[in-house]
C-alpha cells in the first residue's frame, strides 16, 4: 500500500451506527488516514418516520451542509455512508469542489457485472427504494439490464440494535443462501451488514458488501490524487 497519512477522509453518518461498522475497513485499507467523522442521528430518526421512498428536505440540505462544512475543514474526500438518502450525494455535487462519494455505489458498480439477477439484501425498509435506485443508476450507466430481487429482514436489524450480533448473522445468512439460488450477486444494503464478510467466503455467487467496495474504492481515490 501507498503512504496515505497526508490524505484525509471526511464520513457523514447518518446514525452513531454505522461509524461503528466501518472501523474495521478504516483499520485494514486506509491506515494513516486522517478521517473525520460527522453524526448525526437526526437524519436517520426522521428517515425512519416517513414513508419508505420519501426524504425529508431537511436531509439533503444538512447533507450539503455537512459536506460544505468538510470541504472547509480541507478533507481530500467525502463519504456519505448511509443508503437510505444516497441521492444526496447527486443533489450536492454542483455545490462541492471535493470529490464525492456515496458508500453503497462500488458495490453496486461490482455487482452489475456479474450478470442480470441481481439479489438486494436489506434489513431496513427505508433503504429499500433507494438502493434500487442505485442499483438500476449503476447498471444504466453501464449500458446493462438487471432483475432487482430483494429481500427485507427487518428482524435482522432490530437484533443488532439490540446488540445481537449473532442473531443478525444468523438471519442474514440464511437469506443469502436462500437467494443464491436465483440471482447472478448479490449485494448487503447497509453497512452494518459488512459484519457478515469472514462469514462469506465460500458463497455460490458473489456477495458484496459497502463496508469492503466502499472504502477499496476510497483508497483508490486517494491514491490518485
Amino acid at each position: 500500500m501507498s503512504d496515505l497519512s497526508k490524505r484525509s477522509l471526511g464520513i457523514i453518518h447518518a446514525a452513531l451506527i454505522s461509524s461503528k461498522a466501518v472501523q474495521p475497513f478504516l483499520d485494514e485499507l486506509l491506515p494513516g488516514v486522517t478521517i473525520v467523522h460527522q453524526v448525526d442521528d437526526t437524519i436517520q430518526n426522521s428517515n425512519f418516520l416517513c414513508e419508505p421512498g420519501v426524504i425529508p428536505k431537511a436531509n439533503f440540505y444538512k447533507f450539503a451542509t455537512y459536506a460544505h462544512n468538510l470541504e472547509e475543514s480541507g478533507v481530500d474526500l467525502i463519504m456519505l455512508a448511509c443508503s437510505t438518502f444516497n441521492r444526496a450525494v447527486e443533489v450536492a455535487r454542483p455545490m462541492i469542489n471535493t470529490p464525492m462519494l456515496q458508500i453503497d455505489r462500488p458495490m453496486m458498480d461490482l455487482a452489475v457485472t456479474q450478470g442480470k439477477r441481481i439479489g438486494l439484501l436489506a434489513t431496513v425498509p427505508t433503504t429499500v427504494p433507494a438502493s434500487e435506485r442505485l442499483l438500476r443508476l449503476a447498471a444504466s450507466e453501464a449500458s446493462r439490464t438487471v432483475e432487482v430481487t430483494t429481500i427485507l429482514c427487518s428482524e435482522a436489524f432490530a437484533a443488532i440494535k439490540q446488540g445481537n450480533v449473532a442473531r443478525h448473522n444468523e438471519l442474514l445468512l440464511e437469506q443469502i443462501d436462500r437467494l443464491s439460488g436465483s440471482v447472478d450477486a448479490i449485494v448487503l444494503a447497509q453497512v452494518s451488514m459488512s459484519a457478515l464478510e469472514p462469514m462469506l467466503k465460500k458463497t455460490r455467487v458473489p456477495v458484496y458488501n459497502s463496508g469492503r467496495t466502499g472504502f477499496t474504492r476510497a483508497r483508490e481515490i486517494l491514491e490518485a490524487l
